[in-house]
Order: C-alpha cells, then sequence, then structure tokens
C-alpha cells in the first residue's frame, strides 16, 4: 500500500484510483473514502507513538497497533463497494471497522464510524454541516457503546471534538476550515485529559486512543490541504503483512533458542553479546545454566557463540515466516490445540464435560490455550496483549459451536468490548463472561454446570471469577511514576488485579512481596503460570519458597509460555 502523495495541485494519487479535490470538496463516498484513508496512514506513521503512550510501562502497549488495525479492516471493506453515494461508503467503512475492531480504543473507533454511517443514512453526497451532525452521532454512538464512560479518554476527545464543529459550521460552510476547527479542537482536548484522569497525569503521558484519534482527524485535514502523509518505510511495509503479527513479526528471520550449561556463565556478558546477533533477545540464568532466545536472520550465528561459552542443550531453530503463517491461519476462527497430560493436581479439578453449552475462551499463548481447552473450552481464539481478537474472529469462533447457547470468556480487559461486540452480532445465544485475566477464565471454566441454562451459568461464572486474585509479574520498558512508585527501565513490577502494587530488582522477592500484601495466606490454592521468558527450574524454586512461607496453600506450576509476564499467578 503506498502512501497518499501530492500528484499536483488539484489531484491526489490513492491506491487504485485519482481523486479531484472538487469532487472531496463536493462531499461524495468517494471523498469521504480518501479523507478517512488519508487518516489512517497518518495514524500508522506515528502508530508507535501512540504504542508509547501506555500508563503501564509494559512491553505490551498496542493502542495505536489495535486502531490501525481497526482503521485497515474498514478501507478494505470500503474498496468493496461501487457505489459512490457517501451512504454506502460510511456504511461499509462502519461494517468494516466494526468487524475488524481490536483493543477497546478499537472498538470506540469503529462505533464512532458507525454514528458517522447512522448520521450520512439517505444521503449522496455530504457538506460541512452534514459531517458536524455526522461527528455529533458519533460521539453519542461510542458513549453509548461503554457501559461507564471514562472522561479523559478517546471518548473525551471526540466528544471535544463534535462540539468544536458545531461551533465551527455556525461561522464557515467551508470544509477545510471546519476539519481545521476540529483538527485544533481534539489536539486541545487531547492535551487536558491528564487533567481529566489522574493516572495519565501521574505517568506522564496523554490518552493513547484520544492521540489515535487525533491523527486520523489530522490526516484527514493534511489531504484536504494538500500536504503528504507518507508514513515510514517500515511502517509502510507493515500495512502489507498480516495484522495479527508484532512488529519483531514482521522481521521474519529464525526463532533461535538453546541452553547453555557450563562452570562460572557471565550471564550479563552474555546477554550482550547476543543482543548484537539479532532482535527480541532474552537471556536469563545463573552461572551453570543460562537460557538464551534471539530472532536473526542467520541461526549459525548465536549457535556458535552459545558453544564457545559452553555446552548448548535443547537447541530450537524455528523460520518465523512459516510460523507467522501457520499463526495467521490458526487464528482464524478458532483454534484447535491438541489435548495434552496435565499434573494430576489440575486433572483431578477437572469437571465432567456433558454441557450443551459451548465455550469460546482467548488465550495469550499455545501453553495457556492447552490448559483452557482441557478445562472443557470447545473453541480457542489466540489473542490478548499486543494481539487483541477482532469481533470477526471471535464470531467465526463461535460459528464452530455445534449448539445454540456460547459462553465467551475474554480473559483479557482489552478484549471484553470486542466480545460484547460479537454478542450483539451472533446469531446464536451468546453471552460474555467479562474475565479479564487467564486465572479468572479458568475459574469461571472449572464452575461451568452442564445441568444449568446458559444465564444461569453466565452468572455462575461470573461470580467465579470475581473470587480469583490475579498476580502478574514483567519488567518496565521505560522509566516513570505510577501508583507512587518511581520506576525505572528493566525494574521488576508486580500487579494486583491490574493494579501496580510492587517494584523491585528480583522477580522472586517481587512476587512474594504482593503475595503478602494480598495475605496468600488466607486463600487454598496458588498455582503459578510461567512464561516463556522464565525457566521452569526458576518457577519451580519461587514455587519451594511460597511452600515454605505458605505450607498449608496448595501450589501448583504449569507453564504457560505466555509472553511479556514472567508470571501470572491465580490465588483462590
Amino acid at each position: 500500500m503506498r502512501a497518499i502523495t501530492r500528484a499536483s495541485n488539484s489531484n491526489l494519487s490513492l491506491p487504485g484510483f485519482e481523486v479531484n479535490h472538487q469532487a472531496v470538496l463536493a462531499g461524495n463516498g468517494l471523498g469521504l473514502k480518501a479523507m478517512l484513508r488519508a487518516g489512517g496512514q497518518w495514524l500508522e506513521a506515528h502508530r508507535q507513538v501512540v504504542n508509547s503512550l501506555n500508563v503501564f510501562p509494559v512491553p505490551d502497549g498496542d493502542t495505536g497497533t489495535n486502531m490501525v488495525l481497526t482503521m485497515r479492516s474498514a478501507l478494505a471493506e470500503a474498496e468493496t463497494t461501487g457505489d459512490n453515494r457517501v451512504e454506502t461508503v460510511a456504511a461499509a467503512i462502519a461494517h468494516g471497522a466494526l468487524m475488524g475492531a481490536r483493543g477497546n480504543s478499537g472498538v470506540i473507533l469503529s462505533q464512532f464510524l458507525q454514528g458517522l454511517a447512522l448520521s450520512f443514512a439517505g444521503q449522496e453526497n455530504f457538506t460541512g454541516e452534514d459531517l458536524a451532525r455526522a461527528a455529533r452521532q458519533g460521539t453519542k454512538t461510542a458513549y453509548q457503546s461503554v457501559v461507564n464512560p471514562v472522561e479523559g479518554t478517546i471518548l473525551t476527545v471526540a466528544r471535544e471534538v463534535a462540539e468544536a464543529a458545531q461551533q465551527s459550521i455556525g461561522a464557515t460552510r467551508d470544509l477545510t476550515v471546519l476539519l481545521a476547527d476540529m483538527v485544533a479542537a481534539a489536539k486541545a482536548a487531547e492535551a487536558n485529559t491528564p487533567e481529566l484522569l489522574p493516572i495519565l497525569k501521574e505517568a506522564g503521558v496523554t490518552d493513547s486512543g484520544g492521540q489515535g484519534l487525533v491523527y486520523i482527524l489530522e490526516g484527514s485535514l493534511r489531504f484536504l490541504q494538500g500536504e503528504p502523509v507518507e508514513t515510514d518505510p517500515a511502517s509502510s511495509a507493515a500495512l502489507l503483512l498480516p495484522p495479527t503479527l508484532t512488529t519483531e513479526e514482521m522481521a521474519y528471520g529464525y526463532d533461535v533458542q538453546f541452553l547453555i550449561q557450563g562452570e562460572r556463565l557471565n550471564v550479563e556478558e552474555i546477554r550482550a553479546q547476543v543482543d548484537r546477533l539479532g532482535w527480541s533477545t532474552l537471556v536469563v540464568g545463573n552461572e551453570r545454566t543460562v537460557k538464551v532466545h534471539v530472532h536473526t536472520q542467520d541461526p549459525g550465528v548465536p549457535l556458535s557463540y552459545g558453544a564457545s561459552q559452553g555446552i548448548l542443550l535443547d537447541v530450537v531453530v524455528e523460520n518465523m515466516e512459516v510460523q507467522a503463517k501457520k499463526f495467521v491461519q490458526e487464528r482464524g476462527g478458532g483454534t484447535h490445540v491438541p489435548p495434552l497430560s496435565l499434573p494430576s493436581q489440575l486433572t483431578d479439578r477437572l469437571r465432567d464435560s456433558m454441557t450443551t453449552i459451548g465455550t469460546v475462551c482467548v488465550a495469550p499463548s499455545h501453553g495457556l490455550a492447552h490448559i483452557l481447552q482441557s478445562l472443557g473450552a470447545n473453541q480457542i481464539v489466540l489473542g490478548g496483549q499486543t494481539m487483541n481478537p477482532s469481533p470477526q474472529e471471535l464470531l467465526d469462533a463461535v460459528a464452530k459451536i455445534h449448539g445454540p447457547d456460547v459462553l465467551i470468556l475474554p480473559n483479557n480487559g482489552n478484549v471484553v468490548l470486542a466480545a460484547q461486540q460479537a454478542q450483539k452480532l451472533a446469531d446464536k445465544n451468546v453471552r460474555v463472561v467479562p474475565t479479564k485475566t487467564i486465572p479468572q477464565g479458568i475459574a469461571a471454566l472449572l464452575s461451568l454446570n452442564y445441568q444449568a441454562d446458559l444465564e444461569a451459568n453466565a452468572e455462575r461464572m461470573l461470580s467465579a471469577a470475581r473470587q480469583v486474585q490475579t498476580v502478574e509479574i514483567t519488567r518496565a520498558v521505560r522509566d516513570t511514576s505510577l501508583s507512587g512508585f518511581h520506576i525505572k527501565l528493566g525494574d521488576v513490577m508486580g500487579l494486583l488485579n491490574d493494579e501496580l502494587v510492587s517494584v523491585g530488582q528480583d522477580d522472586d522477592e517481587v512476587t512474594l512481596d504482593v503475595l503478602a500484601k494480598v495475605e496468600a495466606g488466607t486463600h487454598e490454592i496458588i498455582t503459578i503460570y510461567f512464561g516463556q521468558e522464565c525457566l521452569a527450574a526458576r518457577a519451580g524454586t519461587l514455587a519451594e519458597k511460597i511452600r515454605a512461607l505458605y505450607p498449608e496453600l496448595e501450589v501448583e506450576v504449569h507453564d504457560g509460555g505466555q509472553p511479556y509476564y514472567h508470571y501470572i499467578i491465580s490465588l483462590e
């Protein structure tokens, strides 16, 4: 996909067609499509900026990516219609955005576009006054999509844009001037979001979703003014690749993993050397055993280096392009995960799978997908942080359930809105159990009663999910201040039910600190799911420390394989 470029004083070149500025200013569907395409490309050019506005300094900020993918889906749908009536184009854009919406910001954006389509219904062309009215309807629809709207977010930015449009239209009928006023209002509202949402102010950021909307509007304005909206080469390439892949996966090459065993191994030095040999580097361990993970174009280089340091064990080399294509195919509408043998502690808790109610569960890794399926999940949609599934993917999974009743467990707070949109669109009886973490999802699955109906199970499962405490351990990717903590790059952070409660230098120390704060001794079971950046032996050591401190607790350890979070811990 090439960027929009300035072709002449009166024409701009877009993918697949030429657009005359007069046609755009006349307000037909082709013009609306061109404006939003420019807005999408300008957003893509600033995707990483939006991603970086993550309140929590963890490596999973993905608002910009989610909004880009939502816009891409919207515009792809618009390309399927040959009718240039604005009502037809707007309806296609709204439908595409809804089906491809990702993350909470993507869903809210799709609802804003849905409001535009509702306002443009029955119209062949649109004027500045029509656009102002549509912005107001878009804002109304966006607010209605959220159960508890929060000010200081993309909703606030949209509302102030709509208000500015109403004021502007009283003084001008010029579409460019109107849009310039809307952009100015969006920027002012975005700058003010920290004053409305204290957590933004403490973290030193503005709202990421609101900033994404600013870029969309600004890109549309740049188009009208004949200014370029080119993306950088890396971003342009990203637009051509499957939307489910991360930036690192887009680079392809090889995924190389191995263990080094030796004497007096220098973990810091090995980490520094491996980091020079590729990207997505992970090096953890001690003087006797070091685990290495790196993406590289030449797998022989890190393997040779590792062999120079000690004995190589458990060598894995995988072609990421093949993995990527397989991953995209799997994610289409529910993934069948082969069954696995679980430890007796977990199999003893399995329920009798005699229910006629189907379950669709979202899982961030194959390891956790295995566990969810073994607990009775009928369909797995791979997703979570950095790869939020769309309503379309969830609907595809729902369609594969044979029975008429389906429960969706999103297992991530940023997937709940997409699941709720899938529920509205489904032609089956679907209920969303708004689980926000994997431990909540597992507790919900274990509580499913095959003798109860859909509504009763939805309530029962939500109640079970609320009884679970979730601890997550990860590392900071930037300096910031949050929840009274002054966080430095690389610090270990302990989250309790999505709230930051501990910061330190060591995974185990932070984990034990969080467990003390949650009064772990008052619970019965602690389950540790260790991530892809953690050795099984290291997780086992943590489990022993927990058993020593809380001898009355049952402690289980499972390989979750999740990215970014070293440990996800459930307390029941």
